[in-house]
């Protein structure tokens, strides 16, 4: 019990920013939150957070864990909410929000299977390429595919999402192909407006570290959709989601590069705004993603995008209907398959 009541006054800090707030939450001492957390640090022998008289802030290490206290938490309060339902059914109403191009392929098909299995609960699924803000537009969850910022919102990782370099061979035969990371300084990168996330740059692994840079060029674009034609259409080099550009990948129409200097996968999460007392229906719905998207064969049977109509007689084209996944804020973010 001491040791459940550690993690949770951990998690309660970190969202509410203060001991002084999460004490108050729960209805304690700020002295009560801070003793709990200095015997969490001292059992687990690492330093979770920095504070001062002005701030408090996450260590590396107590960021790491932030998100695995998150996801126990929650998954324990789903099972105590299977366990004392007693068999009373899911039903209301579900508002969900997902990514737009992400959305399409792999949320939007599995909601009928979702309603199939709990015939009370209705639905409303929102896509839009935009950091929605799940608490003050209403929403009960979220499908945010990147690095998540920290936020007071919880988040469950449901699969990794790694990101590639692509361009058409007929884009690299005119401008030569990228050697080293700063070598797209000096390409045609086709990149998200400042406005739609990506803020952070392109990330790579260089000399075994974490490193974005932000690449530019004649193009840029708040749609990845449109990013997606563009890169199709041999306008540049894109920056997208393994699981938006591998069909064309596989059949030749682009080309991965920097392949070496790939950076490790995000996450693909759900985003909720709180694990206590969530409804039933969210919480089912959150378990059927995480099943879903755990499973190898929901990937391998995703289908290629059918090209436009208006482009299949020209070599370069063949368009995805699938706009890219911004990286989660709020949630990557964004970020199943990781993943702001």
């Amino acid at each position: 019990m001491d040791r459940l009541r550690q993690i949770e006054s951990f998690v309660a800090v970190a969202a509410k920013g203060s001991l002084s707030a999460a004490a108050r939450a729960e209805g304690v001492a700020p002295a009560v939150i801070g003793r709990r957390i200095d015997a969490l640090e001292a059992r687990l022998g690492v330093k979770l957070l920095v504070r001062t008289t002005r701030r408090l802030t996450l260590t590396h290490e107590g960021s790491a864990f932030l998100e695995d206290c998150q996801r126990l938490l929650a998954e324990l309060a789903s099972a105590e909410a299977s366990v004392s339902a007693g068999g009373v059914k899911a039903s209301g109403h579900l508002r969900v929000t997902a990514p737009a191009g992400f959305g399409r392929r792999h949320v939007a098909p599995l909601v009928p299977r979702f309603l199939a299995q709990h015939a009370d609960v209705s639905l409303s699924l929102n896509l839009a390429d935009r950091v929605v803000d799940i608490v003050n537009e209403g929403y009960d969850c979220a499908v945010r595919v990147g690095d998540l910022p920290d936020s007071s919102l919880v988040s469950v990782r449901l699969a990794d999402n790694r990101r590639l370099c692509v361009a058409t061979p007929g884009y690299l035969k005119c401008a030569g192909v990228p050697a080293v990371p700063a070598d797209l300084m000096r390409h045609q990168c086709l990149t998200l407006s400042s406005e739609a996330s990506q803020s952070r740059g392109w990330a790579f692994t260089i000399d075994g570290r974490l490193t974005h840079l932000r690449p530019g060029g004649r193009l840029d674009c708040s749609d990845g959709q449109v990013l997606h034609d563009w890169c199709l259409a041999g306008l540049g080099i894109a920056w997208r989601s393994t699981w938006e550009v591998e069909h064309e990948v596989a059949d030749g129409r682009l080309q991965v590069l920097l392949a070496d200097f790939s950076a490790p996968p995000n996450g693909i999460y759900a985003v909720f705004p709180h694990a206590r007392l969530l409804p039933l229906r969210v919480r089912l719905w959150i378990d059927f993603l995480k099943h879903s998207y755990g499973d190898p064969a929901h990937w391998a049977a995703t289908p290629s995008p059918s090209p436009h109509p208006d482009r299949a007689a020209r070599p370069a084209a063949g368009v995805a209907d699938t706009p890219d996944a911004p990286d989660a804020h709020g949630v990557p973010g964004d970020s199943l398959p990781a993943a702001a």
